[in-house]
């Protein structure tokens, strides 16, 4: 039986930063369809991110979610009655939905505080490398690298073309 076939989304870019990345970003922000209360809290993020660094918000987040993205990632498979987590390179597209889910869950975690302002206070500390969601990224990379010796499992068993 064959695969469904997939399709691509086409996005449309945000009004504000005219970027697609910013239009997936609230998207993924946004709970239970409340997507005005999403834009909001992260346009208001944008202006505390400028309020607290005086840099462009925009570049902030980019950087923020190049920093959080993966590289590598496991995936379990069976092999001979035994599972195994084997390592793997993330595609494009899922680096950039893990990075934004890992910010977003890193956000939602904090408490005490309005949501723009840990939205803000997140994103910033992801530029620089450090916050909840690039020690989840270090971790999946812990677990990748130790995994390694498992590698070669991942071509084990499919049938040659």
């Amino acid at each position: 039986m064959r695969k469904k076939s997939t399709y691509k989304k086409n996005w449309s870019a945000d009004p504000v930063f005219n970027s697609i990345a910013v239009t997936r970003f609230i998207n993924n922000l946004m709970i239970g369809g409340g997507k005005a209360t999403a834009q909001k809290i992260f346009y208001q993020a944008m202006d505390e991110i400028k309020k607290q660094t005086d840099e462009n918000p925009f570049k902030v987040f980019q950087s923020a979610l190049k920093n959080v993205a993966p590289n590598l990632e496991v995936w379990g498979r069976r092999v001979g009655g035994a599972s195994y987590l084997i390592p793997r390179v993330v595609r494009p597209e899922r680096r950039f939905s893990c990075a934004v889910k890992w910010i977003v869950k890193a956000v939602v975690n904090k408490k005490g505080k309005p949501s723009y302002i840990k939205l803000a206070d997140e994103l910033i500390a992801a530029s620089k490398n450090e916050g909840g969601a690039v020690k989840k990224k270090e971790d999946v990379h812990k677990q990748a690298d130790m995994n390694r010796a498992f590698a070669h499992f991942a071509w084990w068993g499919r049938k040659k073309r």
